[in-house]
């Protein structure tokens, strides 16, 4: 069992975070993270690990160029990106 755990970044004092994403579209129109903004600094995706469907919501786990584990969640209906866990290191 991995015992290192997520921090969940997305509440700050209840506010989601919300984060700029560079995306591109496939042939079927669906967004895919590329590259997103943390405060000042840019990370590119270097791998998409997993990625899952909710009602309203779609999630990316990514690997960032900072050598870290990202997830990524896009509101479909705002187009809003938001920060919903951290994890150092790539799993």
């Amino acid at each position: 069992m991995d015992v290192r755990q997520y921090r969940v970044l997305s509440r700050l004092g209840g506010v989601m975070m919300k984060v700029r994403v560079e995306c591109y579209a496939g042939y079927r129109g669906e967004q895919e993270p590329r590259a997103f903004w943390f405060g000042e600094r840019r990370l590119e995706v270097t791998a998409i690990l997993d990625r899952w469907l909710a009602p309203n919501h779609r999630y990316f786990k990514v690997a960032a160029s900072d050598g870290d584990t990202w997830v990524l969640r896009h509101d479909e209906a705002s187009g809003d990106w938001t920060l919903g866990a951290f994890r150092k290191g790539i799993e």
